[in-house]
C-alpha cells in the first residue's frame, strides 16, 4: 500500500520471518502504532484501529500469523468490490431547465383548474429565470410559453394575464445593487465612527473643564491661606 511506503513493507516482511510468536506479536503491534502515525487521517473514522489491522494483513499478503483483536480478513473478503450503482439515464427534454422543472410540470398537469393556473405561473417564472441564468441574455415571454407547451404536451399554457417576470426581475435587482448596499454599509460605519469620535471629544472637553474648575478652586484656596497668614503676622 503506497500510503505506508517501502520501509514499512520491509518491516512487515521481516515480521513474517520471525519464528517466535510472542516476538512476532510485539513487532506487529509496533508496526500498527507506526501505521497510525503514517496514516493519521484514519483516526477520524470510528473503526480506524480495525482498518489498521486489516491494512497490516493486506501489506503482508495475508502471510502474517499474529493475533488480532478484530476478525482477520482473508484475500477473498478483502478484495470484495462494491455493488454496481446504476446511474439514472433519464433523458431531459430541455436541459437548460433541468429535470426538476419537468417534475413540476407533471405535477401541475394533475392539479385542479384553479391551482393549475397558479402553479403554471410560478413554473413560468422559474423557467424564465433559469433560461436567463443559462443564456445570460434577455428572453422573450413567447419563448417561455412555447417551451411550457412543449414540456406539458399542450396541457399547460401561460396566458397573457400571467406575470412571469417576478423572479428574473428580483434577481436582476440583487445583481445591480450589491455595490450600493456596500457603500451604504461603509457610510454607516463611517458615521458611527464619527459619532464615537464626537462623543470622545465631548468627554475630553468635559474632563478638561472639570480639571480647570479644580485648578481654580485650588488657586482660590491657596490665596485664602496666604491672606490668613498675612493677617496673623500683622
Amino acid at each position: 500500500m503506497r500510503e505506508y511506503g517501502r520501509h514499512l513493507q520491509k518491516m512487515v516482511d521481516y515480521a513474517i520471518t520471525i519464528e517466535d510468536r510472542t516476538k512476532r506479536q510485539k513487532v506487529a503491534e509496533t508496526i500498527i502504532h507506526l501505521m497510525s502515525t503514517l496514516n493519521p487521517q484514519l483516526r477520524s473514522t470510528a473503526d480506524y484501529k480495525q482498518k489498521l489491522w486489516d491494512h497490516l494483513f493486506v501489506v503482508s499478503k495475508f502471510k502474517l500469523d499474529v493475533d488480532s483483536p478484530y476478525p482477520i480478513p482473508t484475500e477473498e473478503t478483502a478484495r470484495i468490490k462494491p455493488a454496481y450503482l446504476p446511474y439514472p439515464q433519464r433523458k431531459i427534454k430541455l436541459k437548460h431547465y433541468g429535470k426538476n422543472v419537468e417534475a413540476l410540470v407533471e405535477k401541475a398537469k394533475n392539479m385542479e383548474i384553479d391551482k393549475k393556473a397558479i402553479f403554471t405561473e410560478i413554473i413560468g417564472n422559474f423557467m424564465k429565470m433559469s433560461y436567463k441564468n443559462w443564456s445570460n441574455e434577455e428572453v422573450s415571454n413567447e419563448l417561455i410559453k412555447e417551451d411550457m407547451k412543449f414540456l406539458s404536451a399542450g396541457e399547460l399554457a401561460i396566458s397573457a394575464e400571467m406575470n412571469i417576470e417576478n423572479m428574473s426581475r428580483n434577481q436582476q435587482q440583487q445583481r445591480r445593487f450589491p455595490q450600493n448596499n456596500n457603500r451604504n454599509n461603509n457610510n454607516n460605519r463611517n458615521n458611527n465612527n464619527n459619532n464615537r469620535n464626537n462623543n470622545n471629544n465631548r468627554n475630553n472637553n468635559n474632563n478638561n473643564r472639570s480639571n480647570n474648575n479644580n485648578n481654580r478652586n485650588n488657586n482660590n484656596n491657596n490665596r485664602n491661606n496666604n491672606n490668613n497668614r498675612f493677617n496673623k503676622n500683622q
